[in-house]
C-alpha cells in the first residue's frame, strides 16, 4: 500500500507523525496510508521558506516566470497521470478531472505574465525636482489550506500566483485526497524550483492551527465550508495575518419563462450533478418563474436525473461518480431525509442507488426536489451532493429576494432571452459571480473568482490580479537628489507648489 509522504527542503519524506487512510470512493477500499505532519516538521517546512525567501524573491521575475512555464508544460505532458491520481482519491470521473487539472493550468499559465502586474508606476516632477514611483513587493512565507473538492486545481489558485510574485509557499492539502499536489510538487521540483520554496505538509485540525499560529507565515489563502473559514479568518487575522478565506454557496439559477427550457435542463444537469454536486460553484437551487415555467422545467428534468450514468472514474461512459466519503455519503442521505420529512416533493429519489460490482463505494443517486421553500434545511444549508432543488417563485422580484436574502454569495446563473432583464439582474443581484445563460460562471484565470457576504471573508478575491494584490504589497518611493535640494528648513506640509 503506498505511503504518501510530504515534501519539506525540497525533500519528499515520510512524516513521523499521525497516520490515517485514504480511500477510494469508487471502491470504499483503503487505497493508501497519509502520515500526517508533526508541527515540528511544520516548523522545519517554515524556517526552509523563509531561509529560500530572500534568493526567490530577489530572482528577477522574468527567470521566475521561465520557472513557472516550464512547470506549466510538465503539467500538461502529465496531465493524464494527475487526472487518475484525483480520480482515484476523490471519485470524480476521469473527464472531470481533465478539466479541473486544465483550469488550474490555466492559473499557472497567467502566473507566467505576472512580471507585467509587478512594474508598478513612475511620476516624473511631483514637486521640486522630486520623482514618485511605487512597485508590489512579495510578503515572505505564505500558506494555502486546500478542500478535497479540486485537489489539484485549487491548491494552484494559490501558490503559482504566489511563488512568481516572488513569496515562498506552505501547502497543506486535504487528507482525503493529497497524492495530486505530491504529483504536481515532483513537476515542480523537476521545473527548477529551488529547493525551499514550495513545501507541503499533510495534516488535520492541529496543522491548520499550526498555520494560522506561526509568527514567520504573513498571509493564509483558505477554501472550504463557511464555518471553517469563518474560524480560519478570525484566528488568522488575530495573529496578525493577511487572510482569504473562501467559504460556502447555495447557487441559485433563475429562469425566466423567455428560456430555452432545452438549454437549461442540460445546463442544470451538468452544473447540479457534475462532479457529484460537489463544487462550490455548483447550483443547487434552480427558481423558475412562474407556475408554467416551473411544471415543464420539472418535466424535463425527471427523466434526465432518472438517466444518469453513475459509475467509476475507469468507467468512461460515466457521467458521475461517487462522493469522496462514507461519512460525507450519509450526510447527504440525512439531508434528503430532512427534505422528505419538511414537506418538500421528492420527484427522484437517489438514496437508494447501488452499482454492482461497487457496492462497497460511496455513491449517492442524482436526487430532484420540487416544491421546496425557502424555510427548509435543503434550501437554508449547503448539501455539497448531487441535490437539486425547485423553488418556484411567482415573479422575477420574488426570485430575486431569494438570492439577495440567502446568506451565500458565491455565484448565481440567469438564463433569458430578454436582455434588459438579464442586465438589472446582473447590476442588481448581491452575489460575487454571475452567469447570464452560462451555468457555472467560474471567472478564467486573468479575471478573479470570488463571493459575496459569508461566501468569502477577507478584502481579497482568489487568482488573477486580485491574488497578485493578496500576495504583495505596495511600496511607494518619493525621490530628490541633492542638486534639487534648497538650503533653509521647510516647516509647512509639502505639496506639489
Amino acid at each position: 500500500m503506498d505511503i504518501i509522504e510530504n515534501a519539506v527542503a525540497g525533500k519528499r519524506y515520510i512524516s513521523t507523525g499521525r497516520r490515517v487512510p485514504v480511500y477510494n470512493p469508487a471502491t470504499g477500499e483503503q487505497s493508501a496510508e497519509l502520515p500526517l505532519s508533526t508541527l515540528s516538521e511544520l516548523n522545519d517546512a517554515v524556517a526552509s521558506a523563509k531561509k529560500a525567501w530572500p534568493a526567490w524573491a530577489n530572482t528577477p521575475p522574468m527567470k521566475r516566470a521561465r520557472v513557472m512555464f516550464k512547470f506549466k508544460q510538465l503539467l500538461e505532458a502529465n496531465a493524464d497521470e494527475l487526472a487518475r491520481a484525483i480520480s482515484r482519491e476523490h471519485g470524480k470521473v476521469h473527464d472531470d478531472a481533465l478539466g479541473e487539472l486544465a483550469r488550474g493550468i490555466d492559473c499557472v499559465d497567467f502566473a507566467c505574465g505576472i512580471p507585467q502586474l509587478l512594474k508598478g508606476e513612475f511620476s516624473r516632477n511631483v514637486g521640486p525636482s522630486i520623482d514618485t514611483y511605487s512597485d508590489r513587493q512579495p510578503l515572505g512565507v505564505v500558506a494555502g489550506i486546500t478542500p478535497f473538492n479540486f485537489p489539484a486545481m485549487v491548491p494552484m489558485w494559490m501558490y503559482p500566483a504566489a511563488i512568481a510574485c516572488g513569496n515562498t509557499f506552505i501547502l497543506k492539502p486535504s487528507e482525503r485526497d493529497p497524492s495530486a499536489s505530491m504529483l504536481a510538487w515532483n513537476l515542480f521540483m523537476d521545473a527548477g524550483l529551488p529547493e525551499g520554496v514550495l513545501n507541503v505538509v499533510h495534516g488535520d485540525k492541529e496543522m491548520v492551527d499550526g498555520i494560522l499560529d506561526h509568527p514567520d507565515i504573513k498571509a493564509v489563502s483558505f477554501v472550504g465550508s463557511t464555518p471553517i473559514a469563518e474560524y480560519v479568518y478570525q484566528r488568522g487575522t488575530k495573529a496578525g495575518k493577511r487572510v482569504q478565506a473562501l467559504g460556502g454557496a447555495k447557487n441559485h439559477m433563475v429562469v425566466m419563462p423567455d428560456a430555452d427550457l432545452d438549454q437549461v435542463a442540460d445546463a442544470l444537469m451538468g452544473a447540479g450533478y457534475g462532479s457529484a454536486g460537489e463544487r462550490c460553484m455548483a447550483i443547487s437551487v434552480a427558481v423558475p418563474v412562474g407556475k408554467e415555467t416551473a411544471d415543464a422545467l420539472v418535466a424535463k428534468l425527471k427523466p434526465r436525473v432518472e438517466a444518469l450514468k453513475i459509475g467509476p472514474a475507469t468507467d468512461k461512459d460515466a457521467e458521475m461518480g461517487p462522493v469522496v466519503t462514507k461519512m460525507h455519503r450519509d450526510k447527504i442521505l440525512g439531508y434528503i431525509d430532512a427534505g422528505v420529512e419538511q414537506g418538500a416533493e421528492l420527484v427522484v429519489d437517489g438514496r437508494g442507488f447501488r452499482l454492482q460490482g461497487y457496492e462497497g463505494g460511496y455513491y449517492v443517486g442524482g436526487t430532484l426536489f420540487d416544491n421546496v421553500t425557502r424555510d427548509m434545511t435543503i434550501y437554508k444549508e449547503e448539501i455539497f451532493g448531487p441535490v437539486l432543488s425547485v423553488v418556484r417563485a411567482k415573479d422575477y422580484a420574488e426570485a430575486v429576494d431569494l438570492i439577495n436574502t440567502h446568506e451565500y454569495g458565491n455565484g448565481t446563473a440567469i438564463f433569458t432571452r430578454d436582455g434588459d432583464a438579464a442586465r438589472e439582474f446582473a447590476d442588481k443581484i448581491e452575489v460575487g459571480m454571475v452567469g447570464i445563460n452560462v451555468p457555472i460562471p467560474v471567472p478564467v484565470a486573468y479575471h478573479s473568482f470570488g463571493g459575496w457576504k459569508r461566501s468569502l471573508f477577507g478584502d481579497h478575491s482568489i487568482y488573477g490580479p486580485e491574488g497578485v494584490h493578496f500576495y504583495t504589497r505596495l511600496k511607494t518611493v518619493t525621490t530628490r537628489w541633492p542638486a534639487g535640494i534648497k538650503g533653509g528648513a521647510e516647516f509647512s506640509f509639502p505639496t506639489h507648489k
